[in-house]
């Protein structure tokens, strides 16, 4: 009767502590990352972010008594500051979704002033139903796209021939099989739009309205022979309020109006990635691209009131690159062009590079991997097209200043 008594016990002991272990929730942390060093030589002083190593484009030329050009001085240097740090984060199931999150940071500063300071780069959570996906947090823009953008060793990703932005956003993706429908409503933290207090997040939070975009993608892949298609386009809607008040001291509540737009194909073989990305948009500030908005009329010359217009821009990137584990050559071409605001406008202008017509770069690479340590040497030539600016806000007679830089990259991901 005791080993029956004492069986029974053991059995019930081992269901219950079963499904305990079953309802037990799920969650762990990993640490993911590298250490990465860049080091860089310039033929000429350049507009670029955090001591050169954020690469925009060259800087115009300054002739000084003697009519030599001041800025025709090369520099070099080397960072660590693109190190980065990641946490991935899973947790038990709510609301009948998987869900999960992500902290990832960097010590690339939050200013010139903050180099060698972490800062927040993703913080966001995720709900994942079987079609559907709920984000709410910061990252990626979605004119981003992580499914396609630049491959290149240099931090710039590309920019400013592609927007590169993080935003903190809320962000709904419904599946209707090989195709993907995303909404998103963002507002601005690091990369933040200008005016006339100087670059910041006051004139969209003031605006109330955050910014909306709308993201259609499709993708097919197959993976016995190595193949993947996909393809793209994204709107997007943002209005700025640049002032409160009037410099006459009026209360005003005047906003500017902006639309981008984005299209993008990607073809994976399995020797090459072949991918194609284009953007038309007004006021691409933000987005680390050439562009912004002007005054367009004093409306009162009583009160202060101003009207405003956006800057259009039109910009595309190409970029052909193999597909080896060990090692990788890849080429990025990338092209922008300053169209205007399409009217006569009396600024000032609050746009990055209003007195550049045009810009383009190639960038040619090789990556060689051993392991979990990378070295990347990469090669980049960047040319803008500096003039006068026109009543309508384009440039005519441009003059093309060149730079070239010698870039290599020392990663140890873990």
């Amino acid at each position: 009767m005791k080993k029956i008594v004492l069986s029974l016990a053991l059995c019930i002991g081992f269901v219950l502590a079963s499904n305990a272990q079953e309802k037990k929730p799920k969650f762990g942390i990993k640490f993911t990352g590298y250490v990465k060093t860049d080091i860089y030589f310039d033929s000429r002083q350049t507009v670029s972010i955090r001591d050169g190593q954020f690469l925009l484009y060259p800087k115009n030329e300054l002739p000084d008594m003697n009519d030599e050009d001041i800025n025709a001085k090369s520099s070099f240097n080397m960072l660590s500051i693109q190190s980065r740090i990641r946490l991935n984060i899973t947790g038990p199931d709510a609301f009948g979704a998987k869900t999960s999150g992500a902290i990832e940071g960097e010590f690339f500063g939050h200013a010139a002033g903050q180099i060698n300071e972490f800062r927040l780069r993703h913080a966001f959570v995720k709900l994942d139903w079987t079609n559907t996906q709920l984000l709410v947090g910061q990252y990626w823009h979605p004119l981003f796209v992580t499914g396609c953008y630049p491959g290149t060793v240099s931090f710039n990703t590309g920019a400013p021939f592609t927007p590169f932005t993080r935003n903190p956003q809320i962000r709904l993706t419904q599946k209707f099989n090989d195709l993907k429908v995303m909404f998103s409503v963002i507002t601005q933290r690091d990369f933040v739009s200008n005016g006339p207090l100087g670059p910041g997040t006051r004139y969209l939070r003031n605006s109330v309205l955050p910014a909306l975009n709308l993201r259609l993608e499709y993708g097919v892949s197959n993976q016995e022979k190595g193949t993947q298609f996909l393809a793209g386009i994204s709107g997007n809607y943002k209005m700025l309020t640049p002032r409160i008040v009037t410099p006459e001291d009026y209360k005003t509540n005047n906003t500017v109006s902006s639309f981008a737009a984005i299209g993008y194909i990607k073809y994976v073989f399995k020797p090459v990635t072949v991918k194609l990305f284009g953007t038309y948009a007004g006021d691409t500030y933000n987005l680390t691209m050439i562009g912004g908005y002007a005054v367009e009329n004093i409306a009162d010359t009583v009160t202060g009131f101003e009207d405003y217009t956006p800057i259009k821009t039109f910009a595309i990137w190409a970029e052909i690159h193999t597909n080896k584990k060990k090692y990788q050559i890849g080429l990025f071409a990338g092209y922008s062009k300053n169209l205007g605001a399409g009217k006569d406008v009396t600024g000032p202008y609050f746009a990055r590079g209003s007195n550049i017509g045009y810009a383009y770069r190639i960038s040619p690479r090789f990556i060689y991997n051993v392991g979990k340590f990378r070295i990347a040497p990469e090669l980049e030539y960047t040319v803008a097209g500096y003039g006068t600016t026109q009543a309508d806000g384009t440039v005519t007679d441009i003059s093309a200043v060149g730079n070239f830089r010698v870039l290599l990259g020392v990663y140890f991901f873990f």
